[in-house]
C-alpha cells in the first residue's frame, strides 16, 4: 500500500490514477459521464478546470465497492482518497462557524 497523502501533489496523483481507472471501465466511465454531464470528447479540457480532480475523488468515494476495487488496482488505501480531496481545488471541507 501507498503512503498517505500529505500536499497536493499527491492528492493530484491519486487523481491522476482514479480519473485512468474510471476510463479503463466499461461501466464506470458511462457513469462517470453522464453524472458529470461532460462529453468523452471533454474531459482532458475539464481536467484543467477547479474541482474536476476532486470531483472524481468524489465520484469514486461515493460507492464504496468502486473505492475497494480502485484501492485494489492502485495500491492506495482506502482512507487516503478522503485525504486526498482536501488538498484539491474545489475538494476542501467546509468549515463550519
Amino acid at each position: 500500500m501507498k503512503k498517505q497523502i500529505t500536499n497536493r501533489e499527491e492528492a493530484e496523483e491519486l487523481a491522476v490514477a482514479a480519473l485512468l481507472f474510471i476510463a479503463n471501465d466499461a461501466e464506470l466511465m458511462p457513469r462517470f459521464l453522464n453524472i458529470t454531464g461532460i462529453n468523452a470528447s471533454d474531459i482532458r479540457q475539464a481536467a484543467s478546470t477547479k474541482g474536476f480532480l476532486a470531483g472524481v475523488l468524489q465520484f469514486i468515494m461515493a460507492h464504496e465497492p468502486t473505492l475497494i476495487a480502485f484501492s485494489t488496482e492502485s495500491g492506495y488505501p482506502p482512507q487516503s482518497v478522503g485525504e486526498a480531496i482536501n488538498f484539491l481545488p474545489g475538494g476542501e471541507q467546509p468549515i463550519w462557524l
